[in-house]
């Protein structure tokens, strides 16, 4: 019989200087939607869930970066024909120099475990390798990053922009720009504190990847479906690997960590819950589209969907089928 997993990690980095408030009411609102609304076990042999929470640590759910890597193996291993398996992270995305220079901004992208200051990011390259080439070319993995910098963190080969550039057209980049500057002005009003040039190394890093994609739009060819092919070095196109993602924004931009009806959570995982069960039967392109829509009204973050192949987009979430106030941005630079 197929077999469905799911791997939902949340991480508030309680007690640190880039601590946030939402990502592990994430992995839960995750958790109770694929269970209650998907048919998804909760069982420890069908569910692992990794937060930070205090009852964690020192065990194999603290999701320290060996940790993580772990439960991926995990997630992906002994795959069949027709399993459908189901990853979600939220906590802080980063960016880091591009070690093989196929990226035409400079930076891969990265997830931050707990213990990220002292043992390092995940960069994407490594996700890919972890989550991707393991997979069985015959079952489905569909990921839900809602973290910053996050549209290639785990390298998939094909991402849909049917205007190049990801409906991110002049407007989007006067307001980004425009953004960032007033974050700045606003930072600085009244004085320096160590806290504040803290924050605007972040802010100083978010401008650097905005004005590097600037000059880096990915202007390629995109098929009918609006799917343009991403530059890596690695043939991963060739790998024939059935991977969604869903990612809270493009490479360049930050995802919002917020406070829906008191409870703090991620933009981005709100919205694809709160799309999902509007219309539970939608196509992947679907959902995209009515999770950017609903964004929209309130966030400048942009929802990419990047996939394994050159699949057809109006095909409904089938991994699925048998998503306010502002408080901070789920980035670490």
């Amino acid at each position: 019989m197929p077999r469905r997993k799911a791997l939902l990690i949340g991480i508030n980095y309680f007690g640190s200087n880039h601590q946030l408030n939402g990502c592990i009411n994430d992995a839960m609102n995750i958790r109770e939607y694929l269970v209650r609304d998907r048919g998804f076990s909760p069982a420890p042999h069908d569910m692992v869930i990794m937060t930070d929470a205090p009852e964690n640590r020192g065990t194999p759910f603290e999701p320290t970066g060996a940790n993580m890597m772990a439960a991926f193996r995990w997630l992906v291993m002994m795959n069949n024909p027709g399993d459908s398996v189901f990853l979600s992270y939220s906590g802080h995305g980063a960016q880091v120099k591009d070690p093989d220079g196929d990226r035409d901004s400079g930076f891969d992208d990265t997830i931050c475990p707990v213990d990220f200051v002292t043992h390092g990011q995940i960069d994407s390259d490594t996700l890919h390798k972890a989550l991707v080439s393991p997979m069985n070319p015959r079952a489905r993995l569909t990921v839900l990053f809602d973290c910053c910098h996050s549209g290639s963190a785990i390298e998939l080969p094909y991402v849909y922009r049917p205007d190049s550039h990801g409906q991110v057209n002049l407007i989007d980049n006067v307001k980004q720009g425009a953004h960032l500057l007033n974050a700045t002005v606003n930072l600085f009003h009244g004085g320096f504190s160590a806290s504040k040039m803290s924050e605007a190394k972040a802010i100083i890093g978010g401008a650097q990847t905005f004005f590097a994609s600037l000059h880096h739009r990915p202007d390629g060819p995109v098929n009918q479906d609006g799917l343009g092919e991403e530059n890596f070095v690695e043939d991963w196109k060739n790998e024939g690997k059935d991977v969604w993602m869903f990612s809270g924004c493009a490479d360049n931009q930050t995802s919002a960590d917020t406070s829906i009806a008191g409870a703090a959570t991620g933009a981005m995982s709100y919205g694809f819950i709160k799309t999902m069960r509007e219309n539970p039967n939608q196509s992947y392109i679907e959902v995209l589209l009515n999770t950017r829509a609903l964004l929209k009204q309130q966030y400048q973050q942009i929802p990419q969907l990047s996939v394994g192949g050159e699949y057809q987009l109006r095909q409904r979430v089938a991994v699925l089928l048998n998503f306010v106030t502002w408080t901070g941005k789920r980035c670490n630079n």
